[in-house]
């Protein structure tokens, strides 16, 4: 038992290390640049609009993920002091549609 505990220890803290570690993602990233630019290069040489696509699409994925979160955060407090109005003012009232 302990020596597998130790063993898991051991990845586990390596694993650790390799998420910590910069050259992770160096290698991560130029591996997914290396695999792009063997997939985009053959469609820019050949004319396609398909990079073009793929561009505009990942650029308004970003930015609409990006607004998304800063105006949800927003829409959200708005809509809570909405509710908070409402309900103080149905208490003041009563909740019938006429004064």
């Amino acid at each position: 038992g302990n020596c597998l505990q130790h063993r898991t220890l051991a990845t586990m803290s390596s694993t650790v290390e390799k998420l910590l570690s910069p050259q992770t993602y160096k290698t991560a990233g130029s591996n997914i640049m290396a695999s792009m630019s063997a997939y985009y290069k053959p469609l820019f040489r050949s004319g396609s609009v398909k990079p073009l696509w793929h561009i505009m699409l990942a650029t308004s994925i970003v930015m609409y993920t990006a607004s998304y979160q800063y105006k949800g955060i927003a829409v959200q407090e708005l809509r809570r002091e909405k509710a908070l109005a409402l309900e103080e003012y149905y208490e003041k009232h009563g909740k019938s549609g006429h004064h």
